[in-house]
């Protein structure tokens, strides 16, 4: 493929007919068919190509629903946005089994942010340290004009700290700043702060008059917000006596479903293979409502991660508490989301979402996440223990399967009623409509 200059200057049309000629015939006629995903509406398509950059056409995805999930007493019908049918089903099925045993409780434990200012300084920690206690008030001050309308909202900064990393990096530190965004997720909020401080911190140690010659000599690295947000936390569980679990596949008790769920979680928490893939189950469903409400997956993902591995070794993310008489399934995740600004407000199905849950606020939001991730993750564990994955999985992508081999609406029915007890496979399907 070769090079060009001047791509993100063309239009759609002529970014489209210079890539298709680029490839072979075949891949050619697909991308010159990319069009026929565009928006009628060319208001609307315009808004969409302003949300990113080179963009040539819409990428669909499906949006559906998760309906009966009682959190906090409230019932919520959850937006999934995501591609894979199993997660939405056995986020819907979870939220159902709990549903008739008390739902979802969960509460907000924090919604801190933080960003930093990262510099190089040689000289006299002692010097540096007291600079910092001389000037702390003027850093904070010297950003009002940005702070204001949050601090209106409850918002602004909460605490400004002086890091000395020089342990891990020569003359390395940082102004560690940390926030309170409400319910916005404070991105361009936190950034803007930090590149301004940074530019006081700069005058300030070049006009200190107790730093030596070399001290005055301060370097800003870069200003961003953290990503890791391990005080933007959220707790949400499940809990009923074990006897009103119920009976479950192969005539398994209550107790007996109990004990095999507990040592899977726990299997999860020593087996980082495990812990993985557990994990994975638990963003499925979290990262289904952040697309679905126009939030950063990314972010997200990366932070929860990041916060399995806090101890050192990589964990499951949900724990359960067992005892004689009571089952009680949690998670304590970070969740750093928004419900105003950003794609939250300007895409129209991300406000669409944001309005089926009632316009929740953050904090709400972050719930309502954590919910979802605990269901999925229940559904999957209680089905690794019981029936095993593939049976309820494979049926769901038996559709797929159908879609790909291109089957008739008649080989569908048909095949619906013929693998609705046998093992479904591409091959065993394939079979099947050769002779049907």
């Amino acid at each position: 493929m070769k090079t060009i200059s001047g791509f993100s200057k063309m239009s759609k049309n002529q970014k489209i007919e210079w890539l298709a000629t680029q490839l072979d015939p075949e891949a050619a006629g697909l991308v010159m068919g990319l069009n026929d995903f565009w928006h009628q509406d060319e208001e609307l398509q315009k808004k969409f190509d302003e949300f990113s950059e080179n963009t040539l056409t819409n990428f669909d995805l499906p949006f559906g629903i998760a309906p009966n999930f009682l959190i906090n007493g409230s019932v919520y019908s959850v937006p999934m946005v995501i591609e894979e049918s199993s997660v939405v089903a056995a986020a819907s099925l979870g939220a159902k089994f709990w549903l008739e045993r008390g739902g979802f409780e969960a509460r907000v434990i924090s919604t801190k942010k933080v960003g930093q200012v990262h510099f190089l300084w040689s000289g006299d920690k002692k010097n540096l340290e007291a600079f910092f206690e001389l000037h702390k008030n003027d850093f904070i001050n010297s950003v009002s004009f940005i702070t204001g309308n949050m601090e209106k909202r409850g918002g602004g900064i909460v605490d400004l700290s002086l890091v000395d990393m020089t342990d891990k990096l020569k003359n390395y530190y940082q102004l560690k700043v940390t926030c309170e965004t409400k319910d916005a997720m404070g991105a361009n909020f936190i950034n803007s702060i930090l590149e301004e401080m940074a530019q006081v911190l700069k005058r300030k140690a070049q006009s200190c008059d107790f730093f030596e010659s070399q001290e005055k000599d301060l370097q800003v690295i870069m200003c961003i917000l953290s990503n890791y947000t391990p005080d933007c936390l959220v707790e949400c569980w499940v809990e009923c006596p074990i006897e009103d679990l119920g009976t479950f596949a192969n005539e398994m008790s209550a107790m007996e479903f109990a004990k095999r769920f507990a040592i899977a979680v726990k299997i999860a928490e020593v087996d980082r293979s495990r812990a993985v893939t557990h994990n994975k189950g638990i963003m499925n469903g979290i990262d289904a409502v952040v697309l679905a409400t126009g939030n950063d997956f990314r972010a997200i993902e990366a932070c929860a991660h990041a916060w399995a591995s806090r101890d050192g070794e990589y964990k499951s993310l949900s724990t359960v508490t067992l005892t004689e008489e009571t089952f009680k399934f949690s998670i304590i995740i970070p969740l750093a989301v928004g419900t105003v600004g950003g794609l939250t407000s300007l895409h129209p199905l991300a406000r669409t979402s944001l309005a089926i849950l009632n316009n929740p606020s953050a904090p709400e939001l972050m719930q309502i996440m954590a919910a979802v991730g605990l269901a999925q993750n229940f559904g999957a564990v209680k089905s690794l223990v019981t029936t095993g994955i593939q049976k309820g999985h494979m049926k769901l992508h038996l559709l797929n399967i159908l879609n790909q081999l291109n089957a008739t609406e008649a080989q569908v029915d048909a095949a619906k009623d013929y693998f609705s007890d046998k093992v479904i496979s591409y091959t065993s399907v394939r079979n099947f409509l050769k002779v049907h």
